[in-house]
């Protein structure tokens, strides 16, 4: 049973991570800088006000590369097996998001226009995302090694924020019109805090295997 676990964990780990790659090979298309681009022709509005366009390059073209550098992170055994690349990647994470992909995404979200619910969803999400990426900063700096290793779960949660979203997306505008503000309000949730609430239960259960 433990070997059929530790298989499925491992083909589930393979997919998320392609679903991630994916992802980042998406956002790096942006590289052209082209404010018409792709998504870009639907918020020119929104570029007009000279805000948005950088707060977009920062959050987007950062946010692949940040959501694969948290899967090495977190990986079993990477601070061990590999502490140099684990220590460099880790300070990639962590000032990517702090000084580039949370503020961007904080501007951004002033410019969503899908109504006050997706609004408070998103500025919380990005001021959780901050505050959990920062404290595990301050964790290891402090030698808190299990309390940065909590920390950078949570972070990891509302960073993959970004795949869960365009899952539920994907999956559900066959049956629902995402342009209502009620379904996007739905998702908007749903991409972030059953994240964290995942994590929060798998925290628990290493707490509770270590103590006993």
């Amino acid at each position: 049973m433990q070997r059929v676990l530790k298989i499925g964990s491992y083909v589930l780990f393979v997919i998320v991570l392609l679903l991630a790659i994916l992802l980042t090979i998406n956002t790096l298309t942006y590289l052209n800088f082209d404010s018409r681009y792709s998504f870009l022709r639907i918020k020119q509005e929104a570029i007009a006000t000279g805000w948005y366009l950088p707060a977009y390059y920062a959050h987007v073209l950062l946010g692949g590369l940040i959501l694969l550098s948290g899967f090495f992170q977190l990986y079993p055994n990477a601070y061990r097996n590999f502490p140099s690349a684990h220590r460099r990647l880790g300070y990639f994470y962590v000032m990517g998001i702090l000084f580039f992909a949370a503020p961007g995404g904080l501007v951004m979200s002033l410019f969503i226009g899908r109504g006050p619910v997706v609004l408070t969803s998103f500025l919380l999400q990005t001021v959780l995302w901050f505050t959990f990426t920062a404290i595990a900063f301050d964790r290891i700096r402090k030698r808190q090694i299990d309390a940065h290793r909590e920390w950078m779960w949570r972070s990891f949660a509302l960073t993959f924020a970004a795949v869960t979203l365009r899952i539920y997306i994907y999956i559900f505008s066959w049956s629902f019109e995402l342009a209502q503000p009620s379904a996007y309000a739905v998702f908007s949730w749903l991409s972030w805090v059953p994240n964290l609430v995942v994590v929060e239960l798998f925290l628990r259960s290493k707490r509770r295997t270590i103590r006993y």
